[in-house]
């Protein structure tokens, strides 16, 4: 038998909100709201790697293929920073994000696949070769 978890997640969560307001706790879902309030964390670093691969891709593009750099690449890269910032901003515990190797060396071989599916190139390099201050830097781009 399918909860209403499983079938409308929309209305369940409708539902266990009401519930909570009501205070009527013996009646909510506290095994699925635990996993959706999980589920949030997750997404929101899902979305900071995200941001954080499509600015690396520019960055390294930038970088490896200084005779296409263009007003597109260049306002990409300035958008990315700027969502990026607003990003740590609202959630400021994503900072720690930007200090873990293991983080980072995922979302750099994103980036990198970005890239070279991207450019149809294969020369970019195994690990990360800017430090994080660099790659938020407004005024970096490397040559």
């Amino acid at each position: 038998m399918s909860t209403r978890y499983e079938t409308d997640v929309v209305a369940w969560s409708q539902e266990q909100a009401a519930l909570l307001r009501a205070g009527r706790f013996s009646e909510i879902d506290i095994a699925n709201i635990v996993e959706e309030i999980e589920d949030v964390g997750k997404s929101e670093k899902r979305e900071l790697a995200s941001r954080m691969a499509v600015l690396l891709a520019h960055l390294l593009k930038w970088k490896f293929q200084p005779e296409r750099r263009g007003s597109s690449w260049q306002r990409t890269i300035k958008e990315q920073r700027k969502a990026l910032a607003l990003h740590i901003k609202g959630t400021p515990s994503l900072k720690v994000a930007l200090i873990d190797p293991d983080w980072i060396a995922a979302t750099w071989s994103d980036s990198v696949s970005i890239a070279a599916q991207e450019t149809q190139l294969d020369i970019f390099p195994e690990d990360c070769i800017w430090s994080m201050v660099q790659i938020l830097s407004p005024d970096f781009y490397p040559e």
